[in-house]
């Protein structure tokens, strides 16, 4: 029989090799909101939501000045960052574009809605949010039937004001 993790397992945090910790400070503090908790010397911190010790935690040790890997190669495809409702989330995706990050992509994925974009290290970043589980798409046999449409942006952006 195949291990198993307990139902309440979650994914606590993101630790992320950086070139710049001030860039991705900037990005994900100025930017995305997070609060920086912790500063470990001047190569390393750690940014929380809700006073949470970390959420991510951001290093220079191995990668100050250091370039994205190439594509092709194998290595982290994104963070996701889940947030409580449509309203928070098209907060977030009005400071990302008022701060002139290009969304790389975005989709209804009928469990969810959900944007993507580049940290400035090239990290991929996606920020979404959850239907209710009641609402999600099902097959005829009950099982998930997740799609990847398009989402209006335009109108999860106008959800923050």
């Amino acid at each position: 029989m195949p291990a198993t993790v307990p139902p309440e397992t979650r994914v606590g945090h993101v630790h992320l090799k950086v070139a710049d910790l001030e860039r991705a400070i900037a990005f994900y503090s100025g930017i995305l909101g997070f609060e920086v908790t912790q500063r470990y010397g001047p190569n390393a911190a750690f940014l929380s939501a809700g006073g949470y010790h970390h959420h991510i935690g951001l290093n220079t040790w191995d990668s100050a000045g250091g370039t994205p890997p190439p594509r092709g190669h194998t290595g982290l495809y994104h963070t996701a960052f889940l947030f409580p409702d449509r309203r928070s989330l098209g907060a977030a995706v009005k400071r990302v574009l008022d701060a002139g990050v290009a969304l790389v992509g975005a989709a209804d994925h009928g469990v969810s809605e959900a944007v993507y974009l580049s940290d400035p290290d090239g990290n991929g970043v996606e920020l979404y949010c959850d239907r209710p589980e009641a609402d999600w798409p099902r097959d005829g046999e009950g099982r998930l039937a997740m799609i990847n449409g398009p989402l209006d942006v335009a109108a999860l952006v106008a959800e923050a004001d």
